[in-house]
């Protein structure tokens, strides 16, 4: 766990729309998604050493794609210079469900 408090200016919630969107193009590889639309990025965290801490869940916690997730994420952030390096966190709670995702997933997936 980092040693720095996150960060919390405007600028930093400029960064932290440029983190989302870097993170909507890592796809779930069993559902097709991104994980910002299946809900399965819970909160960002940015510190004042260059660190970025994603937390995120998984559909189940048997997802044998964890790892693939959690290497694409930290490829997804590397070109923005402003993150000198990244770690995954996994969270399980609150547990993940299909109410996380958004209107567009929800569509994509064929789900009410």
């Amino acid at each position: 766990m980092p040693d720095e408090t996150p960060k919390g200016n405007v600028e930093n919630e400029v960064l932290k729309k440029q983190i989302v969107e870097h993170l909507e193009t890592v796809i779930d590889p069993e559902l097709g998604i991104d994980i910002v639309n299946l809900g399965l990025v819970y909160e960002v965290n940015l510190f004042d050493d260059g660190l970025c801490e994603v937390q995120i869940t998984l559909t189940t916690m048997g997802c044998p794609f964890g790892d693939v997730i959690e290497g694409d994420i930290i490829e997804a952030l590397k070109p923005i210079e402003e993150i000198k390096e990244t770690i995954v966190k996994l969270i399980w709670y609150p547990a993940w469900d299909p109410s996380r995702m958004s209107r567009y997933a929800r569509i994509a997936l064929g789900i009410r």
